[in-house]
């Protein structure tokens, strides 16, 4: 008696269209980088505790007298010899070890923050900082905005310190009472020399350039900026207007309004923008915005 075969599970092919698959495979990849990244900085942070340990050590033994400049050399000679494959131990490389430990060792705040940048940054800003408090500056603003070593070398190239802390911006006793951060946020002067623009450029010119590199825009802006679009369409007293750019600030929870001028800063330049802001807040701005739009003049 033949025994009755049991029937054969069906396959089911299911097709996966591209738009689908773009963001299947997307959030895979998204997994993959950022497991990635947590590598990267768990690597990071254990060799700037290394950096600082090794700095931390060879400080007391010069402090104490134990040892002399000279047996800094002997121990980059001994850990080359020892271990040919260990980089990042040269004398020079030995006595910066030293002085990031020295530069910070008495700021319990500063130095818990270290181990979120990259040793690079702090080659950077040990660098070029000529004062404690421009340490501090550089590296809460490179850890918040995430600058790369490049874009940290550029903020230090345009005196992104002096901008910022020693000619603070201005603004209305209103924005300080409604916004104190802002004052944090905002600077006096934005260096655009990215656009490469002659001297005598137009407002079109500031424009197209902005929206050309406005990756680059959003950097030097601060990463909590949003762009939401170019020459958006207004209406104030019933004629129809367009704001050069317009932005969305996480942080402040409200919408930035920039008005572009190649000339002379002028009083009615000031009551432009206010229109334009009174027109934000009436059309545009949303119930959850619990900010007031803020301007800001190009």
């Amino acid at each position: 008696m033949k025994k009755k075969s049991s029937p054969q599970p069906k396959c089911t092919l299911v097709k996966i269209f591209p738009a689908a698959a773009n963001r299947a495979f997307g959030e895979v990849l998204h997994l993959i980088q950022s497991a990635r990244q947590r590598a990267y900085q768990g690597v990071n942070s254990e060799l700037v505790t290394l950096y600082w340990q090794v700095g931390e050590y060879i400080s007391r033994k010069l402090t104490s007298a134990e040892w002399g400049d000279g047996v800094v050399d002997e121990l980059a000679h001994y850990l080359a010899r020892t271990q040919p494959g260990l980089r990042g131990f040269t004398r020079p490389n030995l006595f910066r070890m030293k002085q990031f430990y020295e530069a910070y060792r008495e700021n319990e705040i500063v130095s818990a923050l270290l181990r979120q940048l990259p040793w690079t940054h702090h080659l950077i800003i040990l660098g070029q900082s000529k004062m404690e408090v421009e340490r501090e500056f550089y590296i809460r603003l490179a850890i918040h905005e995430k600058w790369s070593s490049r874009e940290l070398e550029r903020q230090f190239r345009t005196g992104r310190f002096e901008r910022t802390i020693l000619h603070p911006i201005k603004v209305t006793p209103l924005v300080r009472q409604l916004h104190p951060e802002a004052l944090n946020i905002f600077k006096d002067t934005y260096t655009l020399e990215f656009l490469c623009l002659p001297t005598d450029h137009s407002e079109a010119d500031l424009h197209s350039g902005l929206l050309r590199n406005l990756g680059r825009f959003i950097t030097e802006l601060g990463r909590d900026f949003c762009f939401i679009g170019s020459e958006h369409p207004l209406q104030v007293g019933g004629q129809d207007f367009a704001l050069d750019l317009l932005f969305f600030h996480r942080g402040l929870n409200c919408l930035i309004a920039i008005e572009l001028k190649a000339a002379r800063f002028e009083p009615a330049h000031l009551g432009q923008l206010n229109f334009y802001l009174e027109a934000l807040d009436r059309d545009h701005r949303k119930p959850r915005h619990r900010s007031p739009a803020l301007r800001h003049q190009g």
